[in-house]
């Protein structure tokens, strides 16, 4: 079996693009991959098509072996955007390789250990009253862990381009002290504070509520320093959730051996594909984290997650995005006739073939891209911060 073609649909699914990769061989089997790096779906587009110039004509069972090309062929290793394109790739060769043994992606990967895989749900609200039902309502319904995200940062009256990340952590901290007192010391609840803080910040959040209202804080700061991370680390002992923006194992490496993180929050379509995420997961077994795969994309980045989870043994919870408090558009059965089905909070693991997942291909070539950019964020004095 030879690879054919390779082929990049960037498509406006719901409310964001999903940047599709579709890898075709000689024997009519197919497979599906999804590149993360959201809001620069173009950039990895021509990574993509750099690949396929030396990757037509080549075994797409040589999964590793094609991993370790793609990724050692250039002098400048690694990168998000890189990575990216690899990771859809890899994640298409997955499913090519089940379709052709006719065994589901996680029998590649050693099998399942789990019959079901738990997720958590993601809420929040405009007011204290409503941010405090919606979490009691994921609760309520037994989700077993639910996160929330930042609220405040501006007044009213004001763009919602601005943000002020010290007016947001006071308020932030009130409702979700008011929400755990609501649910009581059960559910998990965490935040994402989608790395808005600095350091010193992010230790007044943490100090604002009364210990045990937080089981984990996810992203409070920017990735780029371990050493800021540890500094925060001996400030609190909220765990954290960190990893979602790693586009290797080895972004992952100071985090695990130093103890920085407690949940792995790898994401399969940035880390480098199923054959990366394997080995994150393994690194992050030896030192008893658990994974906590971030899953904002779509459903191949779903069923690739799902399989994942069901292969290894240290897994706490998957992100979703529909749940009874989301929408979850971008999981829209036009675009996607075939795709995980949740029951409930969880997911069951498939028996099918490959990943169990189908794009369609003729809505991606009667849509033109959209341009879309993340917000850019500034404070009230006109100097910016993080999205």
């Amino acid at each position: 079996m030879k690879i054919t073609d390779i082929k990049t649909y960037p498509a406006w699914v719901g409310q964001r693009n999903q940047m599709i990769v579709k890898v075709e061989t000689d024997e009519g089997l197919h497979g599906w991959g999804e590149a993360g790096v959201s809001g620069r779906e173009q950039a990895v587009v021509g990574a993509v098509r750099h690949y396929r110039e030396f990757l037509i004509g080549r075994d797409p069972m040589r999964v590793g072996a094609l991993w370790q090309e793609m990724y050692r062929s250039q002098y400048f290793e690694g990168g998000r955007v890189l990575t990216g394109a690899i990771s859809a790739i890899d994640i298409a060769l997955h499913d090519i390789a089940g379709k052709a043994l006719n065994v589901p992606v996680y029998q590649l990967l050693g099998g399942k250990q789990r019959a079901w895989v738990p997720c958590f749900a993601t809420t929040g609200g405009g007011t204290e009253q409503e941010f405090v039902e919606n979490v009691k309502l994921l609760a309520d319904l037994g989700w077993p862990a639910i996160r929330t995200g930042m609220v405040g940062g501006r007044a009213d009256e004001e763009p919602e381009t601005i943000f002020e990340p010290r007016e947001s952590l006071s308020v932030t901290a009130q409702w979700l002290t008011a929400a755990r007192a609501a649910i009581g010391p059960t559910p998990v609840l965490g935040i994402d504070y989608h790395h808005r803080l600095s350091v010193a910040e992010a230790a007044s959040f943490c100090q604002r509520m009364p210990k045990g209202t937080l089981d984990f804080l996810e992203e409070p700061i920017r990735d780029e320093t371990p050493a800021a991370y540890e500094a925060l680390r001996s400030m609190t002992d909220v765990p954290f959730a960190i990893g979602e923006e790693f586009s290797s194992k080895w972004q992952f490496l100071p985090y695990i051996e130093r103890g920085i993180t407690q949940f792995a929050r790898v994401d399969v379509c940035n880390v480098g594909g199923l054959t990366e995420a394997m080995k994150v997961a393994a690194m992050a077994e030896a030192h008893y984290i658990d994974l906590m795969p971030h899953n904002p994309l779509g459903p191949i980045c779903s069923a690739a997650t799902v399989h994942l989870a069901a292969a290894v043994p240290n897994f706490a919870w998957l992100e979703v995005r529909v749940s009874p408090t989301e929408e979850g558009r971008f999981y829209d059965k036009d675009w996607f006739p075939v795709q995980p089905e949740l029951d409930g909070y969880r997911y069951l693991v498939p028996d099918g073939p490959g990943l169990g997942v189908e794009f369609n291909e003729e809505r991606a070539h009667a849509e033109e891209f959209r341009f879309w950019e993340a917000p850019h964020l500034s404070r009230r004095d006109g100097s910016y911060t993080n999205w």
